[in-house]
């Protein structure tokens, strides 16, 4: 079966020249062939073997596959398995597996072609933490049965709070006693424990049970059931502003840590005018709930699970600053002169049992203190000397500012804690400063009236010559007097100056340069003498008034800068989604308050924007989901973003937060028990709390789902909707497959779909009847009675009662004998006994359901027999 076709060379082949030799292979038989063939070289003999093959196939595949650690999340995962096959001719496979974790495997058989590969797709599904070690058996041809090991572990998805420091599982974080205004941060760690990346927001339980805004807990139980007024006025209070989590929101990758610090920050609520508020100290007692962003299928009532979430309490109290000053708050020093100085000791008592207290003194024009800052431990006091060192006459009344200093955030970065003012006090010192007398002696004016004197010129101050600079100048407006004016300055401008005739010795200088000045009799102008070595010359002056407004341009900008300044602080205070930036009620009258409105009941929480930096509160997010179940759309959106509102909204990337108030679910739709060819649906919830439009778009490449639709909407802020998810099934068998979603076409979200696909079924009332007779008629005439058929399905079942026939015949009917029963509805039908010779008593009926079961049904006559 081998063939040789080779021409051998005549003379020997030269160096670098070939001869080149075929050889055949024509088997004629299934069977492989061994041969050789042999070659001369000269006195060599080189032997070469011919082997002689038939074609075959030569199939291998992987002896396992492992999914790793994946999380409990309902979805659908898959993996392949590569047979390969490494032979001559194609080869036949077939896989069979007989478990029930494995929830699809295709294909089961097949043909794989030379030299190819052809893989197999294997689904599970991660509804439940478990571990998978399944083994399915792959039979390949001319190798014989192999088996191949698929082993998972399913985890749950766990966020854990742990210590900083000794890492740790916390489930209580005490803040302790802090003072009101004041904060105090602690750090904590989150630990995303599985294999996967988490997404997680910080909710603030403000209505969950145990929770305390306020109350002494050390009061006794009577007082506080008594103390209503407080839980009424702690209802609409923003319990976001007591607790701060910086970060509210991010992502852990798997088996990462990431570093979060809580603040709290105490206020007092300040209790109804009725209530003796006795105790000064406020207990809080709130939760913080970690969560994993997702579907919130206990919100939408669903059978599945609650997101993992991890709870932390948080405990801590409000205490006043109890700092006490004696003497005060008003202090009165005793009256002393220009140059002097008294002193006030006062004694600083920190009245707290628990803090200690930092104060410092704001400085005080005319009063010095001494310390000006210090600290005092708790239940301790200091002295301070308060001093009176006036720099002016007469009565001082100064308002001493007293700060106390603690620790707290700044308002622009929250991460950032510094040692601030955060409570004040204030004291009023009184302090009177006489000025001394002085004897002054006045002597007779000898007659020559001198450069400065009095009204009269008579008598003359004997110091008073040496208090003054300037020669004052008599002044008077000309146009209001005409006594022995000049008949030729009748007509002098009124703005010339009159000077009165004892300014003779300031005559020899201008008092103004550019002013004319007048006698006060004649109206004469007086003559000015410019002393050229004293006088500014223009130039001189030009510079001086360019120095004058220099300055007063830079305090004018100094004065602008800081009512800007002043501004852009009072605009950051209220810059927020209530104000926009405006004071409230600036201008506005207060309204006039009756004292019946001080007693009604609060209005519930009113649902505002939520802030991008605000932590949520479940009450926040229950206010915002009841406004947004109220308005329900089911018609008339749009499939893409048409406006360019809507195209804006739909393209941004939502955050954690954000995407904690979208709620897409139920997260696994089980449809129970299906017919087949019969067509269900079931409603995926949307509902968008954000104040902005989403745009859900839904990818199906499952059969079962085709007939879904729309597969794409655009829904409105603050809206609910609902797509229905239709399934039809023509396979018997239980259905689990998954199809995923995407919010503004970047975040993906996926939902699992189950179903049993069952046949048409009817169930009867009864499975033996016993007919008696009916009352009112012949004894032994006519046996009637009544059977139900339920269909609890949701496909419309045909049926047909078939009588069995039996040697004696049958004397039953059964009416009627054929029909349909819709879905979850039922249909009763009359058995009748027929009496007659040689009747048979007894009877039976098959009850077939097209496409389904089949019942039988006894049916007995009951005879009374005569003697």
């Amino acid at each position: 079966q081998f063939k040789l076709i080779v021409e051998n060379p005549e003379k020997p082949v030269a160096s670098g020249l070939q001869v080149t030799a075929f050889v055949e292979y024509y088997p004629d038989s299934h069977e492989d062939l061994k041969d050789r063939l042999l070659l001369l070289i000269e006195d060599d003999i080189v032997d070469i073997p011919l082997l002689g093959l038939i074609p075959c196939c030569y199939l291998e595949t992987e002896s396992e596959i492992n999914f790793g650690a994946v999380i409990a999340n309902s979805k659908i995962i898959s993996r392949e398995i590569s047979i390969a096959n490494h032979g001559s001719s194609s080869g036949t496979f077939k896989v069979s597996y007989d478990g029930v974790v494995l929830l699809n495997i295709e294909p089961t058989c097949g043909v794989v072609k030379p030299k190819s590969i052809k893989t197999v797709k294997v689904d599970i599904c991660t509804d439940v933490p478990r571990i998978i070690k399944e083994v399915i058996k792959v039979e390949l041809e001319g190798h014989g049965c192999t088996e191949v090991w698929i082993k998972a572990v399913v985890v749950e998805q766990v966020l854990k709070v742990l210590g900083v420091s000794c890492g740790n599982i916390l489930e209580c974080i005490n803040f302790g006693t802090v003072y009101f205004g004041s904060s105090k941060t602690e750090q904590i760690s989150l630990y995303n424990e599985s294999p996967e990346y988490l997404d997680w927001v910080a909710v603030l339980e403000d209505d969950a049970i145990g929770g305390e805004m306020g109350t002494d807990l050390q009061r006794s139980a009577d007082a506080v059931l008594q103390d209503f007024s407080l839980k009424n006025r702690t209802r609409d209070v923003d319990v976001s502003t007591l607790i701060l989590c910086i970060p509210n929101e991010g992502t852990l990758l798997p088996y990462e840590k990431s570093l979060v610090t809580l603040c709290f920050s105490p206020k007092k609520f300040k209790r109804d005018f009725r209530v003796n508020d006795s105790s000064p100290k406020q207990d809080y007692v709130l939760f913080l709930r970690f969560e994993a962003v997702g579907n919130k299928d206990g919100y939408l009532q669903a059978l599945m699970n609650h997101p993992h979430h991890t709870e932390l309490a948080l405990t801590g109290s409000g205490l006043p600053v109890m700092l006490t000053f004696n003497p005060g708050p008003v202090i009165k020093f005793m009256d002393c002169f220009l140059g002097e100085q008294t002193q006030v000791l006062c004694t600083l008592k920190n009245e707290s049992e628990s803090l200690p207290v930092t104060f410092s003194f704001r400085k005080t024009a005319h009063f010095n203190i001494f310390p000006e800052k210090g600290k005092i431990k708790k239940k301790s006091a200091k002295d301070v000397i308060f001093s009176f060192s006036p720099h002016q006459t007469g009565t001082l009344k100064m308002k001493q500012v007293v700060d106390i200093i603690g620790t707290g955030l700044e308002k622009n970065n929250l991460q950032v804690s510094k040692t601030k003012s955060f409570h004040q006090i204030y004291l009023s010192f009184i302090g009177v400063c006489k000025s001394k007398r002085k004897n002054i002696l006045f002597k007779i004016n000898p007659g020559i009236t001198p450069m400065i004197s009095n009204a009269t010129g008579q008598f003359v101050a004997g110091d008073a010559g040496q208090c003054t600079d300037t020669a004052p100048v008599a002044i008077l407006k000309s146009n209001q007097t005409q006594i022995h004016t000049h008949q030729i300055n009748r007509n002098c401008k009124g703005d010339a100056l009159t000077a009165f005739p004892n300014d003779r010795a300031a005559s020899i200088r201008p008092s103004e340069w550019n002013k004319k000045y007048r006698t006060i009799f004649t109206k004469t102008e007086r003559y000015n003498y410019i002393d050229p070595e004293f006088s500014y010359t223009d130039c001189e002056r030009l510079s001086k008034e360019a120095h004058k407004e220099y300055y007063r341009d830079f305090i004018s900008n100094l004065r602008q800068h800081r009512l800007q300044k002043d501004a852009a602080r009072q605009f950051s205070i209220y810059n927020n989604s209530v104000n926009i930036g405006l004071k409230p009620a600036e201008g506005l009258m207060s309204p006039k308050i009756s004292i019946t409105d001080l007693y009604k009941e609060k209005l519930q929480f009113k649902m505002l924007p939520l802030d991008e930096k605000c932590l949520l509160t479940s009450r926040k997010l229950a206010a915002i989901g009841s406004k947004s179940s109220v308005k329900e759309i089911w018609t008339g959106l749009c499939a893409m973003p048409s406006s360019t509102q809507e195209k804006e909204d739909c393209s941004l990337t939502l955050t954690s937060k954000q995407l904690h108030q979208i709620l897409i679910g139920p997260s696994t739709m089980d449809f129970g028990d299906v017919c087949v060819y019969s067509t269900t649906a079931r409603k995926l919830h949307i509902i968008n709390n954000l104040l902005v439009h989403i745009w859900i778009q839904i990818e199906i490449e499952i059969d079962e789902l085709q007939q879904t639709s729309p597969l794409s909407q655009v829904v409105p802020p603050l809206t609910k909707t609902h797509i229905p998810i239709v399934f039809e099934t023509n396979t018997l068998g239980m259905f689990k497959r998954s199809f995923t979603y995407t919010i503004n076409n970047q975040h993906i979200g996926h939902v699992l779909v189950v179903a049993k696909a069952v046949s048409v079924e009817l169930e009867l009332s009864a499975r033996e009847l016993i007919l008696n007779p009916v009352p009112g008629y012949l004894a032994e005439t006519e046996f009637r009675t009544t059977v139900r058929m339920y269909n609890p399905r949701n496909y419309p079942a045909e049926f047909t009662w078939k009588p069995v026939i039996t040697d004696r015949g049958t004397a039953f009917s059964i009416q009627p004998a054929k029909g349909f029963v819709e879905a979850y509805r039922d249909l009763e039908c009359e058995v009748v006994w027929h009496p007659g010779f040689n009747s048979p008593e007894a009877g039976e009926f098959k009850l077939c359901v097209r496409k389904g079961n089949t019942i039988k049904l006894k049916c007995f006559a009951k005879v009374t027999h005569h003697t």
